[in-house]
C-alpha cells in the first residue's frame, strides 16, 4: 500500500494567495479607559482586504469590552509565482 503524501495546510494557503499577516491591536482597558493594552494577532490572510482580520475585529467589537483604539497591520507574501518552480527531474543517490 502506497503512503499518501499530504500538503501542509499553510503551504496550500500560500499557493492560493494568502500571506502571513500580523496585526498589533491597541485597545482600551474596560476598567481603566485611559490605559492601552496591546494584543498581537497573526494568521494567513489575503491582502489587501484582510477578510480574516476583519472578521476577528468584528468579533472583538461585538463580544469584548475593550474598545479598539488602533490596529497596525504588516504582511509578507512568503511565496510568489517567480519563486515556485516545478521540478522536472529527480535524482536519488544511495
Amino acid at each position: 500500500m502506497a503512503k499518501k503524501k499530504s500538503v501542509d495546510a499553510d503551504f496550500a494557503l500560500q499557493l492560493k494567495g494568502f500571506s502571513l499577516t500580523t496585526a498589533q491591536i491597541l485597545y482600551r482597558l474596560p476598567d481603566h479607559p485611559s490605559l492601552l493594552q496591546s494584543y498581537v494577532w497573526q494568521d494567513y490572510d489575503q491582502h489587501p482586504r484582510f477578510p480574516k482580520l476583519k472578521e476577528f475585529l468584528d468579533f472583538w467589537s461585538d463580544n469584548l469590552d475593550g474598545a479598539l483604539y488602533k490596529v497596525m497591520v504588516a504582511h509578507k507574501a512568503l511565496i510568489s509565482p517567480r519563486e515556485l518552480r516545478i521540478a522536472t527531474a529527480e535524482f536519488k543517490l544511495n
